[in-house]
């Protein structure tokens, strides 16, 4: 069974609404999950904020945490998953912001990728370093990341 639909089967099981906050992988997590079929009785939403102003727009990230810490950093992941969270009928919410590359720098490097989760226990967040392994890669394993977050977030096994 894919990652998906056993964040589904989890979440339906709970009775968890699922929405998505999504920068570098343009929504692919959500694609990942509506690829199952039956997917909509658990995915509420998906949010593609790509540019900061998207962010600020649809998902409430601050100007302040933009300037401050960047639009990847673990600050903007948190406040991407609290407005996803805010801004739908989930409860259980992704973000997920990062360098896919090619490119990056010495202070974010490439493959650099912020997640934050959030629900009615309050808001996590973490970084991965994929590594400068290719923008199809560092997408993919982001996708695949954050699903295990989801399924650990349900209860399931990660």
């Amino acid at each position: 069974m894919s990652h998906a639909a056993q964040v589904l089967d989890t979440a339906r099981a709970a009775g968890a609404r699922i929405a998505t906050a999504e920068s570098c992988t343009g929504g692919l997590i959500a694609a990942a999950l509506t690829e199952v079929p039956g997917s909509s009785d658990v995915l509420d939403r998906g949010f593609v904020s790509y540019s900061n102003a998207a962010k600020q727009q649809m998902l409430g990230v601050t100007e302040d945490s933009l300037s401050r810490h960047g639009a990847v950093s673990e600050t903007v992941a948190a406040e991407m998953a609290a407005g996803a969270l805010a801004r739908s009928a989930a409860t259980l919410a992704i973000a997920v912001t990062g360098i896919a590359g090619p490119g990056g720098s010495e202070h974010k490097p490439e493959g650099r990728v912020c997640f934050g989760i959030a629900d009615a226990a309050g808001v996590r967040t973490e970084t991965v370093e994929f590594g400068a392994i290719g923008r199809g890669a560092v997408r993919a394993r982001t996708v695949d990341h954050a699903l295990r977050l989801l399924l650990a977030a349900l209860g399931g096994a990660r």
